[in-house]
């Protein structure tokens, strides 16, 4: 199924959405009015205090897709338009009202309506030098702004809520939709929307929205066709999939941000119950932000099981089966909207494919604040861990491979190898990234291999056994930092790790020899102090050296990529091994 027949299908369930012409937005006024077309009051619809007042979110006619052109809405709008007063400048703010009052004078002709009728007195009788405090505040300027009959307001009923608005409307509608044609989302025939509604809520596009669709230079056109009549999409479906889009990136239970790209999602069942449920779990799985209340509950506890391994269809056999999923990852591009990626899928193979990542990802010691949200590790591949910093694309392409099980991008490899040789910080993050690549890409799983051969296994925790060069010469430099810190102290300004960790990972023949005299010294001096941590360390090293293979270069004046992840995992495990070591003296020491 298309993005867009999925999302007009998803619209026809979704509760509490504006009907087809309607949409949700902020209203901050209402201005009442006699059925003679005189201002009985001016009321603020906005709620809180002070500066912090936010206006009230209300079903209002569809407004038109403004760019440069004077473009007025059905039965509200902006002050500039409806009143002709404005907090800015305002050079064609004279011209604004003048078409909001032509409009309406058009559309409402011949109406016997008496709410309709009063607006159309108002509208005669108005002029903005009218304007003036106390009936019209200061702070009213450039809200927008709906009208009600007196005697309805308190009731709650506007203007555009009257049924002969509503027909009227639907009627406006129609003649605006002038061509007709077969949808392509829908396949029936009918009005074909022009310019379809703007998607807003997406990180980093225009406040105003921005298009997923759109035709707005010839290059673009086919045949002749103008705007929406190369792409014939009804007004109708137009409307639906906008609507339910907008939903979505408004409500945090269908959205979450990954990098770059807004990702919304949504669940489709024949049990409403089952649906909420699956979209919970995927939520649960890579929020920002873990729900205290979803990870207390139910779900939280079914997720821990998942990560432990446990198949979901022995956890929720409903989820398993019968429950269809869609992901949509968005990303601003100028003034449309960039798909990164779009995935439909069973549910249960999604949770499959989850469960294989968190597999992959496992790592030992693991992150000390329990199992992160993918937010934290995308933040490890950014210049100072800035969000905003995550190299473009990747979010989306690593997000597309996780939810699908296929090897994960290689830019995530560079950039992670880039960023711990600028940086020098390996944490459990960046090492469960590498070990997670190892395993998916370069076919490094210890559950495949098994004891067949130690040269190509990426383990999760410390492995004594393994014969790769590059996991060996990351344990070894491990063991000459440990060693230099023992001998110098933790207050050294610069460590072998800061000066020589980059050259050692790529070029190791350049660096290894130089580091060997090094640590002969250090050992040295250690020796002097403290004989029995200097036979521990010698012990370590010899352990290390008697492993490697004199015939298969240890020392190779390079290493690619995939062996560079080895080495980063390598001193991952043994300085965490000797820190473990450490911790264990101390607290036997203590007792």
């Amino acid at each position: 199924m298309s993005i867009l027949a999925s999302l007009a299908k998803a619209y026809d369930r979704l509760p509490n959405v504006p009907p087809f012409g309607f949409s949700t937005e902020k209203i901050g006024f209402v201005i009442s009015l006699n059925e003679d077309g005189s201002v009985a009051s001016v009321s603020d619809l906005r709620d809180g205090t002070g500066k912090k007042k936010v206006p009230r979110l209300m079903q209002v006619p569809q407004p038109v897709k403004r760019t440069v052109a004077i473009a007025p809405n059905f039965l509200w709008d902006k002050t500039s338009y409806l009143l002709g007063v404005t907090a800015g400048e305002g050079k064609r703010t004279a011209d604004e009202h003048r078409a909001f009052c032509e409009m309406h004078r058009g559309a409402l002709a011949g109406t016997a309506d008496p709410g309709l009728l009063a607006l159309l007195r108002f509208l005669d009788q108005w002029s903005p030098e009218r304007f003036t405090q106390p009936l019209w505040p200061e702070e009213m300027k450039d809200q927008n702004v709906i009208f009600a009959l007196e005697s309805e307001r308190l009731q709650n009923i506007y203007l555009h809520d009257r049924p002969a608005a509503r027909a009227l409307w639907v009627d406006v509608g129609a003649r605006n939709g002038d061509t007709e044609a077969v949808c392509l989302v829908t396949g029936t025939m009918g009005p074909i929307a022009r310019l379809h509604p703007a998607i807003k809520g997406v990180w980093g596009a225009q406040s105003s929205g921005a298009s997923i669709v759109s035709f707005n230079l010839d290059a673009f056109t086919s045949y002749g066709h103008e705007q929406g009549e190369n792409a014939p999409v009804s007004e109708a479906a137009a409307f639906k999939y906008a609507t339910a889009l907008n939903t979505f990136l408004a409500d945090d239970r269908h959205r979450i941000q990954i990098g770059d790209a807004s990702t919304v999602f949504w669940a489709d069942a024949s049990d409403a119950q089952v649906a909420e449920a699956a979209e919970s779990f995927f939520s649960a799985w890579f929020a920002s932000q873990p729900d205290e209340g979803i990870e207390a509950g139910k779900v939280g506890d079914a997720l821990g099981r998942m990560r432990r391994g446990i198949p979901l269809k022995d956890i929720e056999p409903k989820l398993a089966e019968g429950v269809r999923f869609y992901v949509l990852g968005l990303a601003p591009n100028a003034a449309r909207l960039s798909i990164r990626f779009w995935l439909e899928d069973d549910f249960g193979r999604l949770a499959g494919n989850y469960a294989r990542f968190v597999s992959d990802m496992a790592i030992e010691p693991p992150p000390r604040d329990g199992y992160p949200p993918l937010w934290r590790y995308l933040a490890e591949t950014a210049v100072l861990g800035k969000r905003e910093n995550v190299p473009p694309n990747l979010a989306g392409e690593w997000m597309r491979a996780i939810l699908t099980g296929t090897p994960y991008p290689l830019t995530l490899l560079a950039t992670v190898l880039m960023r711990i040789r600028a940086d020098g910080e390996i944490n459990a993050l960046r090492a469960g990234m590498l070990r997670a690549l190892l395993v998916r890409n370069f076919d490094m799983d210890p559950a495949r291999t098994g004891a067949s051969d130690k040269t190509k296994e990426a383990p999760v925790a410390l492995d004594p056994h393994n014969r790769n060069k590059g996991y060996l010469l990351g344990r070894l430099f491990a063991a000459y930092e440990h060693a230099q810190m023992a001998a110098l102290g933790r207050n050294v300004n610069a460590t072998i790790k800061d000066k020589f960790y980059g050259a050692a990972s790529a070029q190791p023949r350049k660096v290894f020899a130089l580091l060997e005299k090094g640590s002969a010294n250090h050992l040295s001096k250690l020796g002097k102090q403290r004989p029995g941590q200097r036979i521990y360390l010698e012990r370590i090293i010899g352990d290390i050296l008697e492993v490697m293979d004199p015939s298969n270069d240890p020392f190779p004046p390079s290493l690619s990529a995939a062996e560079q992840a080895l080495f980063g995992l390598g001193y991952y495990h043994q300085r965490n091994e000797f820190f473990r070591k450490t911790d264990t003296v101390t607290e036997e020491a203590a007792q």
